[in-house]
């Protein structure tokens, strides 16, 4: 009896051995890797989960920044009018390559931030170590994350735009719809792009982009951190000031160059519309900006705006909390302990 449960626990206990054993192996590979790639992996992740969960969101703002015949429907009416014709499928178009952006994006965007941030701060003491220093860094790394991911968000913008009638036929009541060109994917739509325009065709409308994005990114970083400076030391690691500073820094931000994104979002699919609905081609940000003022009315400027602050609310939360898991599953130490 006493021989059977002696083995009977070295057993046990040799089990215990080699599971802590397989642990300590998995726990060092991933502590192994680079801080700064496992943040970039959970940025990327995190980015991803958030942006699929707004995609019906996302889809329905785009359409109103660009489609006549939604622009006076409300959110719920267009959101109706799509499942109507395109069904569920209809919520997510566009929304591989606005992953396939933001994953990429989302990594360069914060891992960019802090590589300014850091150098700004070693070469430019003498400005010292304020907020202000958010901005510059923030409106670079937003700034080089645009350029390095642009043609996507152009493939992203127009699968979004077309709405094809997968119930039916093509055209419900949109004028010179037979006409439009109808994209496949995102590999056919920066196919397309590059035969008809070249390299200058996939960065068509980056003008207003980095116009907006600069300020933007900027703002949003400054915002958030100096929010946090005012904020009691015992909430400031709390996940609710965190998520509450960074709605405020992003609505803030987003308000004050939403124009821009109205001007960026025609000018990548003016192509595609018919010429009877006024496909008019803008040189630059601000004829853009001044067409539609005189011919849309400056309320046009701002259409869709009030589903992006339905969307960035919830982006902001769910994109937090994935972010936190992710970090927390790759073991990521405190940001002011890492080094990277």
């Amino acid at each position: 009896m006493g021989s059977t449960q002696r083995s009977s626990l070295s057993t046990n206990v040799a089990d215990l051995v080699d599971a802590s054993q397989s642990t300590g192996q998995d726990v060092s590979y991933i502590d192994s890797m680079p801080v700064y790639v496992r943040e970039l992996i959970a940025g990327g992740a995190a980015g991803g989960f958030a942006k699929t969960s707004v995609a019906p969101l996302e889809r329905t703002k785009i359409l109103l920044q660009t489609r006549t015949e939604f622009r006076s429907l409300g959110v719920c009416q267009s959101l109706k009018k799509l499942f109507k014709h395109e069904g569920v499928r209809g919520f997510y178009k566009g929304n591989g390559a606005s992953v396939v952006r933001i994953v990429p994006y989302a990594a360069l965007h914060y891992m960019t931030y802090e590589q300014y941030r850091c150098w700004i701060l070693n070469n430019y003491s003498a400005l010292g170590s304020g907020p202000h220093i958010d901005l510059l860094a923030g409106a670079a790394a937003g700034g080089t994350a645009v350029l390095c991911t642009y043609p996507l968000d152009l493939a992203r913008t127009k699968l979004a735009y077309q709405v094809v009638n997968t119930r039916g036929n093509f055209n419900y009541g949109m004028k010179g719809a037979q006409s439009q060109i109808v994209y496949k994917g995102i590999r056919d739509v920066l196919s397309s792009v590059y035969r008809e325009g070249g390299l200058r065709g996939l960065y068509r409308g980056v003008g207003p982009t980095l116009t907006g994005i600069l300020p933007y990114a900027g703002l949003k970083f400054y915002i958030y951190e100096e929010l946090k400076t005012r904020v009691p030391e015992e909430y400031e690691k709390s996940i609710v000031t965190r998520l509450s500073c960074g709605a405020l820094a992003g609505l803030f931000g987003q308000t004050l160059t939403y124009p821009l994104d109205v001007v960026r979002r025609q000018m990548q699919v003016e192509n595609l519309q018919p010429s009877g609905q006024g496909g008019v081609r803008y040189k630059n940000t601000l004829e853009g900006l001044t067409y539609i003022v005189r011919n849309q009315g400056w309320k046009k400027l701002f259409s869709g705006l009030s589903i992006n602050y339905i969307k960035i609310v919830p982006s902001v939360a769910i994109g937090f909390t994935a972010y936190d898991t992710m970090k927390a599953w790759l073991h990521v130490p405190p940001h002011q302990k890492s080094s990277q």
